[in-house]
């Protein structure tokens, strides 16, 4: 079975040419994507789709693109905002992207097998990708049955704000009840607390199971994209902040007992530069992983 890996590249930032992608963390200059796509094609995935803005095609592919020639296929889709169903057209003053759920939107004409989602500037971990592979492997094509890697909560903080992560809710039998984005959540003394109503903050032991956008589909939820989107855009699309993300989308699936989404709890530490300051912090962490034996010190010589 080919396993498809969907890189959710079209927000990053401005940094390296438009590229944020680009900014070096590993001994030989690897990117936090170069190890995502390392750790996947080493799991099974055999094909990796970029998810890019059109106007850094060029600068994506020469810097990034190139270096995974011959070692898996690679493919781009395009997000752009005016990509809308027929009879949508772009609000005026909307300058801000549609959100995770419009970027995997992207790739419906490019989907037919099951395929993972991921964050292009998300470190996951190698068991987070084995997982998920074993997972689509074993999955029936046809089921609306699909994965979300859950990461502990106190595993993906940072020690220098605040994050934004998916609260997970998970039922005895390891199966996803609810997921609630949780916008500004901050390391405590006793775990962790949601700060985004300060009359009214939510404490975590951090232990809770979160999201970071590290999914396992079949193609039902690129169906389920395609058919709820006009009804997004209705309710939405004259916020011109307003965002689609993968997650509200999976918890209506979930709570209208529609789709079944299982839990692969990971121990794996999430790395990310959230801040700035962060960016030392995921260097010695990657540094600490290649003296372990976890990856070489060159990942594609």
């Amino acid at each position: 079975m080919n396993l498809s890996l969907v890189v959710l590249a079209a927000g990053m930032g401005s940094r390296y040419g438009g590229l944020k992608q680009c900014d070096p963390v590993g001994p030989s200059g690897e990117t936090i994507m170069d190890y995502s796509v390392y750790d996947a094609v080493r799991a099974g995935f055999k094909r990796v789709i970029f998810v890019i803005r059109r106007d850094f095609e060029d600068a994506f592919k020469s810097a990034v693109g190139f270096k995974y020639e011959g070692i898996v296929k690679v493919d781009y889709a395009f997000q752009s905002l005016d990509d809308l169903p027929a009879g949508y057209s772009v609000p005026a003053g909307r300058e801000k992207p549609w959100g995770t759920a419009h970027a995997l939107h992207s790739v419906r004409d490019m989907i037919n097998g099951p395929f993972a989602v991921i964050n292009a500037d998300d470190f996951y971990g190698k068991d987070s990708f084995q997982q998920l592979a074993d997972f689509l492997k074993s999955t029936d094509v046809e089921a609306v049955k699909f994965a979300l890697v859950g990461f502990r909560l106190d595993h993906t903080l940072s020690e220098n704000g605040s994050v934004a992560r998916g609260v997970c809710t998970v039922d005895d039998s390891g199966r996803l009840s609810t997921v609630t984005e949780m916008t500004k959540i901050v390391r405590t003394e006793s775990g962790a607390e949601d700060q985004s109503d300060p009359v009214s903050p939510v404490s975590y032991t951090g232990a809770e199971r979160v999201s970071m956008n590290l999914w396992g589909f079949t193609p039902a939820f690129m169906d389920e994209l395609i058919s709820v989107f006009p009804a997004f855009l209705d309710e939405s699309m004259h916020n011109l902040k307003s965002e689609w993300y993968i997650p509200f989308v999976v918890d209506a699936m979930v709570k209208e007992n529609r789709a079944e989404v299982v839990v692969l709890p990971t121990e794996s530490s999430w790395f990310g530069v959230t801040y700035r300051e962060d960016r030392p912090q995921v260097v010695d962490a990657i540094n600490d992983l290649v003296e372990q034996g976890g990856y070489p010190a060159e990942l594609w010589k």
